[in-house]
């Protein structure tokens, strides 16, 4: 069975026509939230812990999470966007503040050492990389590679470590998570100027193995590979986490079969009854006073008028230019994104043990996360394995508009001729195939994006309209979105 899913684009470009009809209800609130995904949820979490609960929430799709969602069949959960969670730095506290409420740290040991909860993180084995024909432990081609590549990888990560210990004059750090923390020193401002991979020729990294792995990683944290992403952001891939905070857990990860989702699901008590779905704000005008923001109900088909004191949009500059009616920031690229998950006969992999994630070297996919991965049972059926798959070019827009016309064999072909590279007889375990389309998944850290694009994008509008979302931060991961989310509720509330 092949079927297709996605974002609800068609409602999403309504935004274009706005041939909507007038209001008919009136709603009052001091703080609106418009975006239901991590950022607008952390936002929400910020103002129930800080003695505010006159907010409310609006969210265009029908659940609430954005990129972190999930779906799922009789078999399993799947991720349907982000799909894990590393270890964050110790100076990252509020993020380790969250992770204290959803159980996943339980304290520390007698040594200060964080006690986290096991059976939330990658089991062994971790990642395998299908490279010259057979399965290798770890994503880092070694297998068959000349002295001459080694000594590349090792003096590139030498290289890495050291960025990841660099400080400025005033302490800060060259490349720290939230990217806001970041120098602004110089030398760190022309790294963000040049793309990574002219950096990487002009410190004569060569290797064409070494070359893959970066491409890779820089794909699949940040959609484009380093023909297009800043040095900045492709240094930052290896530096910008400093695997500080716990000395046992250095390599695992946070993960689900559900992906972030989890994590998505852990704000639900901010929300609960604060939020409104299948609802589409179309409209915004700012008076002396307040906000007068118009939203499609989607289910009654219908106008709704939200007045609010002051107005969040957790949403992509791409929709706030569509709102606002005027393009407020620089040129934002969006990375359209293909998930599939396959639902597999239980005998499929054979004797290989499946990793939690298993990478095909060479290939234009990013491998596939095999959602039962922390499965303790000792009876096990099918096999859910989702593919990931991000389109790594000089044309986003192009690409996405591509990726949206593909029909389900086109996407079917697309797919398997990638995964059969390591595992030719793939066709012959398939039960079931699920495609998942995202336009617009993420936003990539293109030259400029990040100290530049960024800063003025996030600049709020009289005091009363203010901006939250990842793409603010130039890169597109759990831990940005969420700080995104409650910087801008602080920053709201300061404006009081």
């Amino acid at each position: 069975m092949l079927k297709i899913t996605g974002t609800n684009h068609i409602l999403g470009h309504k935004l274009w026509a706005k041939d909507f009809p007038q209001p008919t209800e009136e709603i009052y609130t001091k703080y609106l939230v418009v975006g239901g995904g991590i950022s607008g949820l952390s936002a929400c979490r910020f103002f129930s812990q800080n003695q505010e609960n006159n907010y409310l929430l609006l969210e265009m799709e029908n659940h609430l999470g954005g990129n972190s969602s999930n779906g799922q069949n009789k078999f399993s959960k799947f991720p349907l966007g982000a799909h894990y969670l590393p270890l964050p730095n110790k100076e990252n506290a509020e993020i380790i503040e969250f992770l204290k409420e959803c159980k996943i740290y339980q304290g520390d040991d007698e040594n200060g050492d964080p006690i986290l909860d096991e059976y939330q993180m990658t089991f062994p084995q971790q990642e395998r990389l299908f490279f010259k024909n057979s399965w290798q432990n770890d994503i880092v081609p070694q297998n068959g590679i000349s002295a001459e590549t080694k000594a590349e990888f090792k003096r590139f990560f030498k290289m890495m470590d050291h960025f990841q210990h660099r400080k400025d004059a005033e302490g800060k750090y060259w490349f720290a998570i939230p990217v806001h923390d970041s120098s602004r020193e110089d030398e760190v401002i022309q790294l963000e100027k040049i793309i990574f991979k002219d950096w990487l020729k002009h410190e004569n990294y060569t290797s064409e193995e070494l070359h893959w792995l970066l491409d890779y990683s820089c794909r699949d944290d940040y959609g484009l590979g380093i023909d297009y992403v800043s040095a900045w952001a492709g240094i930052h891939y290896f530096a910008g986490r400093k695997n500080n905070w716990s000395k046992k857990y250095k390599d695992q990860v946070f993960t689900w079969p559900e992906g972030n989702a989890r994590l998505a699901k852990h704000f639900s008590k901010y929300s609960k009854e604060k939020s409104l779905q299948n609802h589409l704000v179309f409209d915004v005008k700012i008076n002396d006073n307040n906000v007068e923001v118009l939203s499609f109900d989607n289910i009654q088909k219908k106008t709704k008028k939200i007045i609010a004191e002051k107005v969040l949009f957790a949403t992509p500059q791409f929709v706030n230019e569509r709102i606002l009616n005027h393009k407020k920031a620089g040129n934002f690229n969006y990375v359209p994104w293909l998930l599939t998950t396959i639902t597999l006969r239980n005998d499929f992999g054979g004797d290989e043990e499946l990793a939690w994630d298993n990478v095909i070297y060479g290939s234009d996919g990013l491998g596939y996360i095999y959602d039962q991965h922390q499965n303790v049972d000792q009876i096990m059926g099918e096999k859910v394995i989702t593919y990931y798959r991000s389109f790594s070019t000089n044309d986003c827009k192009k690409a996405r508009k591509k990726l949206y016309g593909l029909k389900e064999e086109q996407l079917k072909n697309l797919v398997l001729e990638d995964v059969k590279k390591a595992h030719p007889m793939i066709e012959d375990f398939i039960l079931e195939i699920q495609f998942h389309k995202i336009g617009h998944a993420m936003i990539a850290p293109v030259p400029g994006q990040i100290f530049e694009n960024s800063e003025n994008a996030k600049q709020p509008i009289d005091g009363k309209v203010f901006f939250a979302h990842s793409d603010l931060s130039g890169i597109s991961i759990f831990e940005e979105a969420f700080y995104q989310g409650w910087r801008t509720a602080k920053q709201m509330q300061q404006f009081d």
